[in-house]
């Protein structure tokens, strides 16, 4: 489980050049250190879910990769997280800016208080990325690759909280894919929902990762053994394993991943 076990793992095929890549990335809350040299390489294209038990790191990290943390009373961190090949936390780097190339979705779906359209709108909207005249086919495009277009193009004056939770998600993705980010981070997206609206995110991100990057953590295996491409494991805030989600599942090379897969622990 030491040094041989970590050299064997695969962490970016080639058929997938890294878009992220963490480099002994460690993180503190305060005093206590919740991450530990985090390596690892993001595919580009392709679903990677961060998996492991509660209170292992796998949130933290998602987290640091837009910068959710800069706000943290007392967190810092060592080492380094890139995007495509340059550093995230250079110095002078436009946090906003970066949080357009990395879009979030959060665990329990958070639409504004106001209508379907604006939802979707707000980010280019503040953001400048499309003229007034634009926005409009902005929207729709957004819309549309959330799979919800056909659901609310009648809709759109409607509050978002008025829709289904399903809906609701599906609109937060819309609203993240309105900025036309490189890279989709998804913390537990479907954990409020039930089945139908949760396989309807599945089907989704398969359909997204042809255009987008995704990571997504997620406590459901089988979730997880469904849609990614790659798996990483998480436990007591080391990285374990890292590699191709049917090799991570049916052989893992370390025995921690095992134990956790086979339901030993968790």
């Amino acid at each position: 489980m030491g040094g041989t076990a970590r050299e064997e793992r695969p962490v970016s095929p080639s058929a997938h050049p890294p878009v992220l890549e963490s480099q002994a990335y460690s993180f503190w809350y305060g005093p206590t250190q919740a991450l530990h040299d985090v390596s690892c390489a993001i595919p580009r294209n392709a679903i990677t879910a961060l998996i492991g038990p509660s209170g292992c790191g796998k949130t933290t990290f998602l987290r640091s990769i837009n910068r959710l943390h800069d706000l943290t009373p007392g967190a810092r961190h060592e080492g380094d997280i890139l995007l495509d090949g340059g550093s995230i936390f250079a110095p002078g780097t436009d946090v906003v800016a970066l949080r357009r190339r990395i879009g979030m979705v959060f665990q329990r779906p958070n639409p504004f208080p106001k209508p379907v359209y604006d939802n979707v709108a707000y980010g280019p909207r503040l953001n400048g990325l499309a003229p007034a005249g634009e926005l409009p086919d902005r929207v729709e495009r957004a819309l549309r690759q959330a799979a919800l277009w056909d659901e609310v193009s009648d809709r759109l004056r409607e509050p978002g909280t008025a829709l289904s939770g399903g809906q609701q998600q599906r609109l937060c993705i819309a609203r993240a894919l309105a900025n036309e980010p490189e890279v989709l981070l998804m913390d537990e997206p479907c954990s409020a929902l039930d089945p139908i609206a949760t396989q309807r995110i599945e089907e989704l991100l398969v359909e997204l990762k042809q255009t987008y990057t995704i990571v997504i953590v997620t406590h459901n295996m089988q979730q997880a053994a469904r849609v990614a491409d790659y798996t990483g494991f998480f436990y007591v805030g080391n990285l374990v394993e890292f590699g191709a989600t049917q090799q991570v599942f049916t052989r893992p090379v370390d025995e921690r991943t095992e134990a956790y897969i086979t339901g030993r622990f968790g």
